[in-house]
C-alpha cells in the first residue's frame, strides 16, 4: 500500500495532503535500491565468507581427491617397488649366480633424477612435495622394470647359450657297447705296446669289431677328417666353448672337414689304421688345448654304478693298443 503524506498549514490549522513530484518519487526509489543493495551486498560477503563460492567448494573437493589419490599412488609405488626388489634378489643372487654372470650395478638400476630440471615444473604446485615425490617414484619404477627387462632378455640369452653349450660338451662314449671289457686302456702313463716302455697315454682305447660305429659324443663342426701320422684315418671335432674330441684308427670316416654334427651321430667306423695292434678306436677329449681324462665325459651314457666301475677299470687297465 503506497503511503500519504501530510504538511500541516498553520493558516488553516490543518493538515494538508502532499503530493510528491516526480524528483522526489525517483531519489527516494534511487534510494531504497542503494539501500536493498548494500544489505544484499552484505548478505552475499558474509555467505562468500562462511560457505564460500560454489565453484570454489568443487575446486576445494576437486583438490581433496586429487591429494587422496596422489597418497594413494604413493602407497601403491612404494609395494611395485618393493615386490621390484624381491625380483631384483633373485635376478642377482640366484639366475645370475646360476649363469655365473655379474649382477647388474646399482646406479644403473636407480639412476637418480636429482639435481636436474626434471621436476622444476612441478614446484609451484600445490601440494608441491607430495607430487613430486610420487612422480620421483614412478620414474624409479619405470626405470628399474626396463633394467630388468633388459636383464631377463640377458638371462634368457645366457640359458640358450647354455643349453647350446651342454649339448656340445662330450657327454657320451664314442661307442655304443657299454661292456666295460671293450676298454682296453684307460689315460695317463701305460706301457707302450710296440716299444715296451711306459708312455703318456692322451685318450682311452676302446677294443671293438671293424666296422663298429662311431658317435660324436658332443655338437660340433669336423675340424679334421682324414689320414694322420699314427692316428691312421683321424677325425676331430671342434665343439666349441674349448672342446675338442679326436677319434682315431678308424677304418672309414662318414663326415668330412667343415660339417656340422650333432651328438649320437655316426661319423665312422672301427678300425685298425695308423700305429695300432688290434681293432680299436683311440678317443681324446681336449680341453683349451690340452687333452684330458675321458672318463669325466660319459655322465650322461653311464649310471652311477656303470660310472664308478668305467673310472675303476681306466685306473687299472694299463695296456695301449696303439
Amino acid at each position: 500500500m503506497r503511503k500519504v503524506y501530510y504538511k500541516y498549514n498553520p493558516k488553516t490549522q490543518a493538515y494538508d495532503r502532499i503530493y510528491p513530484t516526480f524528483k522526489h518519487r525517483a531519489i527516494t526509489a534511487i534510494r531504497r535500491f542503494f539501500a536493498n543493495a548494500g544489505v544484499a551486498a552484505v548478505v552475499f560477503i558474509v555467505l562468500i565468507m562462511f560457505f564460500g563460492l560454489p565453484s570454489e567448494k568443487e575446486l576445494r573437493n576437486e583438490n581433496s581427491r586429487l591429494l587422496s589419490h596422489y597418497k594413494l599412488m604413493s602407497r601403491e609405488l612404494d609395494e611395485a617397488l618393493a615386490v621390484l626388489g624381491d625380483i631384483r634378489q633373485r635376478d642377482d643372487n640366484l639366475y645370475r649366480v646360476m649363469f655365473n654372470s655379474d649382477p647388474i650395478p646399482d646406479d644403473v638400476r636407480a639412476f637418480n633424477f636429482a639435481g636436474t630440471a626434471r621436476y622444476d615444473s612441478l614446484e609451484n604446485l600445490g601440494n608441491a612435495q607430495l607430487v613430486i615425490a610420487t612422480t620421483a617414484k614412478l620414474d624409479l619404477l619405470k626405470r628399474q622394470l626396463y633394467v630388468q627387462s633388459v636383464s631377463f632378455d640377458e638371462i634368457t640369452d645366457l640359458y640358450r647359450s647354455k643349453d647350446e653349450m651342454y649339448r656340445c660338451i662330450p657327454a657320451i662314449q664314442p661307442v655304443a657297447s657299454k661292456n666295460l671289457k671293450h676298454m682296453a686302456s684307460g689315460y695317463g702313463n701305460r706301457i707302450d705296446p710296440i716299444y715296451g716302455t711306459v708312455r703318456y697315454h692322451a685318450g682311452m682305447d676302446f677294443s671293438a669289431p671293424i666296422g663298429t660305429d662311431i658317435y660324436a659324443t658332443g655338437d660340433g663342426t669336423v675340424e679334421d677328417a682324414g689320414w694322420e701320422s699314427g692316428y691312421g684315418n683321424c677325425v676331430v671335432i671342434d665343439h666349441g666353448y674349448g672342446y675338442k674330441t679326436r677319434y682315431a684308427h678308424m677304418s672309414k670316416m662318414s663326415v668330412r672337414r667343415g660339417e656340422r654334427v650333432v651328438r649320437g651321430q655316426v661319423i665312422g667306423h672301427v678300425g685298425n689304421t695308423g700305429k695300432s695292434t688290434g681293432p680299436h678306436l683311440h678317443y681324446e677329449v681336449i680341453v683349451k688345448g690340452r687333452t684330458v681324462n675321458p672318463v669325466n665325459y660319459y655322465y650322461m651314457d653311464l649310471t652311477p654304478e656303470e660310472y664308478d666301475e668305467m673310472i675303476k677299470a681306466a685306473e687299472t687297465r694299463g695296456n695301449m693298443m696303439d
